[in-house]
């Protein structure tokens, strides 16, 4: 019988070696999944390279990840805001390395690598400091440069709810990147907040098939910190 839940964030987490690529879910603290990125921090996997779409915020979460310095490298459209401390001390101490890549980039990279798509050209970044070194070309007038995907070896994501087969439904905006990270990670790794029972999903509101996912842990609301 195929069922993906496990019954800790502890043990969804705990076979994320060291040197591994590691996609996290959210927009900000939107979807971002939390109690995983806290049995990440405990596990003590290190020399990781996070993708995300920010650099952490405050103290909790990617932030408390990130001051571990367990991470080598993040990959990222807004790394600096008014709370981004962490990443800020790390990267002006030149104990991160960053690799800044525009938002629709970022996005476009990580669905190509689920679609199988080998590479794209894009006008965003043409003729500036992040198009450096890159294949460009002109194509009906406009100047493009080539992008190529990114994989991971895992991604954490958050959903509303997911039934045991690994089907998930978001809550709005805290879908955001999770489904995408989703089919370009060799492993996902779901938390959610309410485990479903086959059938109990609306076959039209599955965002994401449960061929992408590969373990699901229940957050009941009561015990996660954030609604969203």
């Amino acid at each position: 019988m195929i069922d993906k839940f496990v019954a800790s964030v502890s043990e969804a987490v705990s076979d994320i070696r060291d040197g591994a690529t590691v996609m996290i879910g959210g927009f900000g603290q939107a979807g971002m999944p939390a109690e995983l990125i806290d049995a990440l921090i405990a596990q003590k996997a290190r020399d990781l390279t996070i993708v995300n779409n920010n650099a952490g915020n405050g103290d909790t979460g990617l932030a408390a990840l990130l001051a571990t310095k367990r991470v080598r490298k993040i990959i990222c459209s807004f790394p600096r805001q008014i709370d981004s401390w962490v990443f800020d001390a790390l990267y002006r101490s030149g104990e991160i390395e960053l690799e800044l890549v525009p938002q629709g980039n970022l996005a476009e990279r990580i669905r190509a690598a689920g679609a199988g798509i080998g590479a794209f050209f894009t006008p965003t970044g043409y003729g500036t400091l992040l198009a450096e070194g890159k294949e460009t070309r002109e194509i009906d007038g406009r100047h493009y440069v080539l992008e190529y995907p990114i994989h991971a070896d895992y991604a954490l994501i958050k959903a509303d709810r997911g039934d045991r087969f690994g089907n998930l439904v978001y809550r709005k905006t805290a879908r955001n990147f999770g489904p995408i990270m989703a089919s370009a990670a060799k492993c996902t790794i779901a938390q959610v907040r309410e485990k479903a029972e086959l059938g109990d999903l609306d076959p039209e509101s599955i965002v994401t098939p449960g061929i992408f996912v590969h373990r699901v842990v229940e957050i009941p609301m009561r015990a996660t910190r954030r609604v969203a």
